[in-house]
């Protein structure tokens, strides 16, 4: 590591872009170096993460927010994260805007879906993924009403187990789920659903 601006890697945050890298006075070449000598790792194609960084379980999703960085996490990889599902997701599953740019991205292996720009919005948050470090992904009612509008993509027990789940959370309001089912244009199947879930 002799010779490499290891002062201008510290003042990058554990997670960061060949760009980021390129405007704090890092270059490929010194990135690849730094790759090779084991201080940082390559989690997606321009993407790095400093060996030193705290571990994370999460670290497909802050790949992918880094190369999709206006996308929003949603459906399983959503349900999963709100701790609403126990199906492991194959993929990250991202949004975007219908119209918009669709990231391709192969590793890790990503679906992006695209949402009506009208509602896009509805019910982001951003949530903490490694310590400082936050994804932009769909709370949990939009989650919930987004796998039962997508259910037969997603699989109608998936959606149920996830609605099911979301019912018993302290915090699950009603009337918030069905302002959502009702924005998203599923309001009746979304309330049917309840109904027997709670019989």
């Amino acid at each position: 590591m002799a010779g490499l601006p290891t002062d201008r890697l510290a003042a990058l945050p554990a997670t960061f872009t060949t760009g980021q890298a390129e405007l704090a006075g890092l270059w490929r070449r010194d990135l690849y170096v730094l790759r090779d000598d084991g201080v940082v790792s390559e989690i997606s194609r321009g993407v790095y993460r400093k060996a030193e960084a705290p571990e994370s379980a999460h670290l497909d999703l802050l790949a992918v927010a880094h190369r999709a960085p206006l996308a929003v996490v949603c459906l399983i990889s959503a349900l999963t994260l709100h701790e609403l599902t126990d199906e492991v997701p194959a993929v990250v599953q991202i949004a975007v805007p219908r119209g918009t740019y669709r990231p391709r991205i192969a590793y890790p292996p990503t679906e992006v879906s695209e949402f009506d720009p009208c509602t896009f919005d509805l019910g982001v948050q951003e949530r903490e993924v490694a310590p400082g470090e936050r994804v932009r992904i769909y709370g949990p009612a939009r989650s919930v009403v987004d796998v039962m509008r997508l259910r037969h993509r997603v699989g109608e027990p998936v959606a149920l187990r996830a609605l099911r789940h979301w019912v018993q959370r302290p915090d699950a309001d009603l009337a918030e789920l069905l302002d959502y089912a009702r924005a998203l244009d599923v309001e009746g199947p979304v309330r049917q659903a309840v109904e027997a879930v709670l019989s």
